[in-house]
């Protein structure tokens, strides 16, 4: 962690959640990081970050993490992650990557993968029209080295990422923590 960033907003943990509630905080990290996601229930609206939006702001440095009015060390609130997902440690690893090569990376559940990504320099909320409207670039599904998957598996996340698209992407970490990308694509003969 670089100790001369500046902490940017606070962020809590609620059960598996991490909100940030504070108005400023929010327009700080979702307008000019984008990261988070903006939700309204009855009469509150908050910014609710993944696990790997936060953990890779409070790695860099840019939140503090509060579970039960206590400050969070990176060390225990990725311990935590890892609780709380049993694919965290690659999710993270190609995550953190992503974002380290200035993509914008977003939930892919909806599409049945684990990320949706922008590409760089876009934004991916602009407002207007569907045709002005910026669009996934790549789908990315993060898995160790040694996963075994099914091919009516990756039939449907190649045909849900064509259908949006987007290239479906299998992003495999290996025991070292490099990341190898493999475009998976359908052929028609």
């Amino acid at each position: 962690m670089d100790n001369n960033k500046e902490v940017m907003a606070t962020a809590e943990l609620l059960k598996n959640k991490l909100i940030i509630w504070d108005e400023e905080e929010q327009k700080t990290i979702f307008e000019e990081k984008f990261f988070g996601k903006f939700i309204e229930e009855e009469k509150i609206s908050y910014l609710q970050l993944s696990l790997e939006d936060a953990m890779l702001l409070i790695e860099r440095g840019h939140i503090d993490i509060i579970d039960k009015k206590k400050k969070l060390t990176v060390k225990k609130f990725y311990t935590l992650c890892c609780e709380m997902d049993p694919e965290f440690p690659q999710k993270y690893t190609v995550y953190r990557d992503l974002r380290n090569r200035g993509f914008i990376v977003k939930s892919g559940f909806k599409f049945g993968t684990h990320f949706r990504v922008y590409d760089r320099g876009v934004n991916p909320y602009k407002q207007g029209s569907k045709e002005l409207k910026e669009h996934t670039k790549y789908n990315v599904h993060a898995v160790p080295e040694n996963y075994a998957h099914s091919y009516q598996e990756w039939s449907r996340y190649v045909r849900l990422s064509q259908n949006i698209r987007a290239k479906a992407l299998l992003a495999v970490v290996d025991e070292e923590g490099d990341v190898t990308y493999y475009v998976i694509t359908r052929i028609r003969p």
